[in-house]
């Protein structure tokens, strides 16, 4: 079933949404209540840019039963315009053709389904380009 959480990270799955320490400029995704650097507690809401590169990667070739259809596929770490890293899907590519430090788009597309008859959940994924 849906749980609330996905229901709370809407702003960042479907908009990028980023939060911006008011006091020292530390961009946090997911926002946070205190910032990791000055440990204010004030904010300001961004959107993440939706370029950035490729830091590292993995290949899954053999995955859950969700997601058994997709193999292989690629799982990484990108590093946005803004300095954020965040995990995604790499779509879209051929895994064997991927490298460490190419150039990434992340665009809107859907992630998985929650069960056979319920929503479908979206999110970002990174494809090359």
């Amino acid at each position: 079933m849906i749980t609330a959480r996905y229901h709370r990270e809407k702003p960042q799955r479907y908009r990028l949404e980023a939060g911006k320490c008011t006091k020292c400029g530390k961009v946090s995704f997911p926002p946070r209540l205190v910032c990791p650097k000055c440990k204010t507690k004030k904010f300001k809401t961004i959107n993440l840019k939706d370029e950035g590169k490729l830091l590292t990667y993995t290949v899954i070739r053999v995955a859950s039963d969700k997601f058994s259809k997709e193999t292989p596929f690629a799982i990484g770490i990108v590093e946005v315009s803004d300095g954020v890293r965040l995990t995604t899907q790499i779509a879209d590519a051929d895994v064997e053709k991927l490298k460490i430090g190419q150039k990434v788009k992340l665009v809107f597309r859907k992630i998985q389904d929650d069960g056979k008859a319920g929503i479908h959940m979206y999110g970002y994924k990174a494809v090359v380009g």
